[in-house]
């Protein structure tokens, strides 16, 4: 991560010198202000969450790859779940932690920008790999017979490609535009990292064109996955109704209950922030939501998906022995 950094500041650096329009070259993040006796609690809990975190996420990936009863298309979609989580908590809480500890931070205009690309792209991949999921989910549920055909190794690896390639696709355009902004006296962000809409506050550029624009690319990330998403589930619905003995039932609804708890958390914490105006709710609001699917989210991801999979349990069982 660090070595992307560095690697993104030099280059965005030599592109502003030419351009010579940015006069701003570092952004302060304020993080959480006047926690006084609370800095070093909050420091290790967020601390202890990111080491839980990547240890679960880790475990994951290399429990789906290392097991043989774990090599079926709904482990392989959960290994590239856990490894965008584990993207993203690593994107965000190192910065999070300096904000807490020294009472915000300061990074460079092409350091905010590198933030805010990596954690476009590993939010937007993650909108994909859910729906990708419910539709693993529709096929297992409404179409057993057919789900090793359908779900195939070689369709399972274009899903998966698509959605790093979308993902990470769009958010280069986004960090693109968002450089070509200029940037002229404000540098101080009431965040703990940097996100779309706080860092196009500072710009002094006409920034309509560049909403307009982002809101288009939006569209494929976020809109499309989730209809699909719905529809999904709403075949799901109506098949599991048609099942006639409550064990049948209750055995469907439990295969995806995990995705279902899952995608309610993370589209409930986007909707509660970017659908509605954000001078409607004060920034610690903004900022609580934005550390429940930036840092909470990622840390429950694992446990939801493994508390009652016995296949995962089983598979570390006898990795354990």
């Amino acid at each position: 991560m660090v070595f992307f950094y560095e690697l993104f500041c030099t280059l965005y650096s030599q592109a502003m010198n030419e351009k010579n329009q940015t006069w701003v070259s570092e952004i302060v993040l304020l993080g959480f202000q006047n926690l006084h006796n609370f800095k070093v609690p909050l420091f290790s809990l967020f601390l202890l969450i990111y080491i839980v975190t990547v240890w679960e996420n880790v475990l994951i990936i290399v429990l789906v790859a290392f097991s043989r009863n774990l090599h079926s298309p709904m482990y392989f979609f959960l290994q590239q779940l856990a490894l965008s989580d584990l993207l993203q908590i690593t994107n965000i809480v190192p910065i999070l932690l300096q904000t807490i500890i020294y009472g915000g931070t300061t990074l460079s205009l092409p350091g905010c920008i590198t933030q805010l690309y990596f954690f476009g792209g590993s939010e937007g991949c993650e909108f994909l790999l859910l729906s990708v999921m419910a539709y693993d989910r529709y096929v297992a549920i409404c179409i057993p017979l057919r789900y090793t055909s359908i779900l195939n190794p070689r369709v399972c690896f274009i899903l998966i490609l698509m959605s790093w390639l979308l993902g990470f696709g769009i958010a280069v355009i986004t960090a693109n535009l968002m450089g070509a902004l200029e940037f002229c006296d404000q540098n101080t962000i009431d965040h703990f990292f940097c996100d779309f809409y706080p860092l196009l506050e500072l710009s002094c550029s006409d920034k309509f064109p560049l909403q307009i624009e982002a809101f288009f690319l939006f569209v494929p990330m976020v809109f499309m996955p989730f209809i699909l998403l719905i529809v999904s589930y709403m075949c799901i619905a109506h098949a599991i109704l048609k099942i006639v003995s409550h064990t049948g039932r209750q055995k469907a609804f439990s295969t995806c209950s995990s995705h279902l708890a899952v995608v309610s958390m993370f589209y409930g914490a986007l909707i509660a922030i970017y659908l509605f105006p954000s001078k409607k709710q004060s920034s610690a609001v903004s900022k609580v939501l934005s550390l429940l699917y930036t840092v909470v989210i990622p840390m429950v991801n694992p446990l939801i998906y493994t508390l009652r999979n016995k296949e995962i349990q089983g598979a570390l069982k006898i990795k354990l022995n």
